[in-house]
This record gives C-alpha cells, sequence and structure tokens, in this order.
C-alpha cells in the first residue's frame, strides 16, 4: 500500500478539476428539460418517471468533490481491492475510486454505464487522469454487466438509474465480504424514488448498517455486516 495520494497530484488532480467545472453546465442542461418535467409533474409522475436514459445523456451528475474525498478515503481505509461503481457517468468518481485502488497498491474498479458516449468518455478522462489501467468500464444494463464479479468485493457506490438501486445491490450482495461499505447517492434529490432503498438499508433485519450523511445531495453510508 502507498503512502501517497494520488488525488493531490497530477494528472488526477487536474483532470478531476476540469471535470467538474464541465460539470456545473448540468444546471443549463436541465432547463432545457424543463418543460418535460413540468409536465410530468403535472400528470403526478416523478422526476424517474418522466425522464429517459438518453435524455441524460449529456447530464454528469456527479458526486461533489466532498463526496469524493469521502470515496478514496473510504477505499484507502479498508485497503479496498475490489470496488464496484454502478453509473459509471463520465468517470468523475470512477477517478477518484481508481485513484485509491492505485495507492492501495492492486485494487481495481468495476463501473457499469448504460450510455456508450459516456462509457467512451469516461474512458479517456480515466486514461487523462493517470488511472485508467485500475478501472474497467462495462457498457451495456448493470443488472447484465455487474452479473460476474470479482470476490470478495469491498465497496460499492451506486449512483445509476435510481429504481434500479435495490436491484443492483440484490444482484452483489452475495459477493459482498463482511465489513464492505456501500454507498449510495442523491437520496435527497430522488427521495420518493430512493425511499424503497433507504428502509430495506435502513432496516436491521437485512444484514446492514446505515445511515444517510448530509453531504452533496445526500449519501447512504452502509455497512454490510454479513
Amino acid at each position: 500500500m502507498s503512502h501517497q495520494n494520488s488525488l493531490m497530484q497530477d494528472p488526477a488532480k487536474l483532470t478531476l478539476e476540469k471535470l467538474h467545472t464541465a460539470a456545473k453546465g448540468d444546471r443549463w442542461r436541465f432547463v432545457g428539460l424543463a418543460p418535460k418535467l413540468l409536465t410530468g409533474f403535472f400528470r403526478g409522475k416523478s422526476f424517474m418517471e418522466v425522464l429517459s436514459s438518453s435524455a441524460m445523456k449529456e447530464c454528469f451528475i456527479p458526486v461533489s468533490p466532498e463526496q469524493g474525498e469521502l470515496l478514496y478515503l473510504t477505499a484507502r481505509a479498508q485497503g479496498a481491492k475490489n470496488i464496484v461503481e454502478f453509473g459509471t457517468s463520465f468517470g468523475i468518481s470512477t477517478i477518484y475510486l481508481a485513484a485509491a485502488a492505485k495507492d492501495n497498491g492492486d485494487g481495481r474498479v468495476i463501473g457499469s454505464e448504460l450510455e456508450p458516449n459516456k462509457c467512451k468518455a469516461a474512458a479517456q478522462n480515466l486514461i487523462d487522469a493517470g488511472v485508467s489501467e485500475y478501472a474497467e468500464i462495462r457498457a451495456g444494463d448493470a443488472l447484465e454487466t455487474l452479473a460476474e464479479l470479482p470476490e470478495p468485493v469491498d465497496l460499492v457506490l451506486l449512483d445509476g438509474w435510481k429504481d434500479l438501486y435495490l436491484p443492483v445491490l440484490e444482484l452483489i450482495k452475495p459477493r459482498l465480504r463482511p465489513g464492505a461499505i456501500i454507498l449510495a447517492d442523491n437520496i435527497f434529490t430522488f427521495r420518493k424514488a430512493l425511499r424503497p432503498y433507504v428502509e430495506y438499508m435502513q432496516n436491521g433485519q437485512n444484514g446492514f448498517s446505515s445511515t444517510t450523511l448530509h453531504i452533496g445531495e445526500g449519501f447512504e453510508y452502509s455497512v454490510y455486516l454479513g
């Protein structure tokens, strides 16, 4: 395990700064989606029911820098070797995780992303950040692309399509090691869509100890008890 922090050095530091700046453009992308969203809301539909994955193909919806640092530190504290990410998008969170995998020595991130253009962009961003050899992005439906994983899984980030958090978790759960950590993003932004997930994780009968962190758009921080 290395004593360095790759996030504090270029090219990872510079690449993340560039990507976080680009992600600020999401506010204007959502302005363009406003008519569709308003029509859906008046019809009683949730955000997730209104938007298709194709409508979100240009949106970053990234973790915040603070969340990214938490991801990195959590993976380092665990000495995580097998890290799984649902919802790679343009690869911002993947860079934080891959930097930890690199600094841990021989770790690896396996990510899943539905949109082909995001997969391509994420792959290039990982190269730019100097951590591409520590990450693999699998294109397609996560319920298929994450069906085969190295074991045991140490850390999971859920940040894809919100109604798939539980199905993806159930897919990965048999591969989790006791003490594995699951982080789920956008708990506050998609409160209604993610209520079943939060209730499941905070029900002690399901094998997890879990709490909601008030960081970014809300992080559900869960530990698998085995």
